[in-house]
């Protein structure tokens, strides 16, 4: 289903660019108290997890994993923004720092990408056998959306999610990776490979000779595009044949037929990270899917209010309200068929 989202961008926000810069500096102060836990996975290599609270096993309270976009961390503002509305809800909120993302470097020469959903699916499942009473949903921001997408139709009736919302997904790789390659998108996407080759220059010095791909720090330096970096590492790295490969396999938009999960996605027409070929048409879309596209919002901002020095943070109110509404229809249902 697809429907005109409720937002309205703050008339003293109304530019992309602003909706997806200045929430950084409105919540840089922003903080709240996290567990940390490192999780051992199958394959010898780890993730970092960040916890509002660690529940009891037999707690019944609503839990939500979180997934950040590229380059995020629980120090991302959307982040910290959302899980202190899941700890105000009287939920329990985990964020899982994808490999390489946390405070240690992987192990592992591969690190993540938009379409690696087996670490995802290693927690999810975890988090069902430690908290089988407990509500679980899940919220994905922009890389970590896309790749949400992505498992929620991998797996349909076997997603062990009972609600998901999907935010500011880059769905169509490509036409994503050439808009941060044009104007004033270039900010962007300058930002963002400047963190990847960071991380990738400190991991070539982790691993030394370990590294499967012959490539250089000096290499490195010289990628000038993400698409460069993603035909260079992404691919090879982790088995594609170049960036276009990687882009035709992992976009979330093709898996969303088989999406059976009650699912949340939320696009700005004006996010600067995307077209609107990123934007899915009713064909693209499963019956449990409702799609909001706002006029504004930029990229993962979606801030509202009347006072500049006031503003509100939409996708905290929409996300929460979205996943109450699908667990309170599961349990009115629940209890039906107890009456019954």
């Amino acid at each position: 289903m697809i429907v005109e989202s409720s937002f309205k961008p703050a008339w003293w926000m109304r530019n992309p660019h602003l909706q997806t810069i200045l929430p950084r500096f409105y919540r840089k102060r922003h903080s709240i108290e996290t567990i940390d836990e490192q999780l051992e996975l199958p394959d010898g290599d780890f993730v970092e997890l960040c916890w509002t609270d660690k529940p009891d096993p037999n707690s019944t309270k609503p839990l939500v994993v979180l997934f950040h976009g590229l380059g995020g961390s629980i120090d991302s503002f959307y982040a910290r923004g959302m899980m202190e509305v899941i700890a105000k809800n009287g939920w329990t909120g985990v964020l899982m720092h994808f490999r390489g993302c946390g405070k240690k470097t992987n192990r592992h020469p591969q690190a993540y990408h938009s379409g690696e959903t087996t670490d995802a699916r290693y927690l999810i499942e975890l988090l069902r056998q430690r908290y089988p009473n407990s509500p679980l949903s899940a919220i994905g921001f922009s890389l970590g959306g896309n790749m949400l997408s992505k498992y929620l139709g991998e797996n349909g009736d076997d997603s062990l999610l009972d609600a998901a919302v999907v935010i500011s997904a880059p769905l169509r790789l490509s036409p994503c990776a050439k808009r941060l390659s044009r104007n004033f998108s270039r900010v962007y996407q300058k930002f963002l490979l400047d963190m990847l080759k960071k991380g990738l220059i400190k991991k070539l010095g982790f691993l030394k000779e370990k590294f499967p791909i012959g490539i250089t720090p000096h290499t490195v330096k010289k990628i000038k595009t993400l698409k460069e970096f993603d035909d260079l590492v992404t691919g090879p790295l982790h088995g594609f044949d170049s960036a276009e490969d990687y882009y035709a396999k992992c976009s979330g938009i093709q898996f969303l037929k088989g999406v059976t999960t009650p699912t949340l996605i939320i696009h700005a027409a004006d996010d600067p990270f995307m077209t609107h070929q990123v934007h899915p048409v009713p064909e693209d879309l499963s019956p449990a899917i409702r799609y909001e596209l706002s006029s504004g919002g930029g990229h993962v901002g979606f801030i509202h209010g009347k006072h500049p020095l006031k503003p509100k943070f939409w996708l905290e109110q929409r996300a929460p309200a979205f996943i109450e509404s699908v667990l309170s229809k599961k349990l009115s249902k629940e209890l039906s068929k107890t009456k019954s």
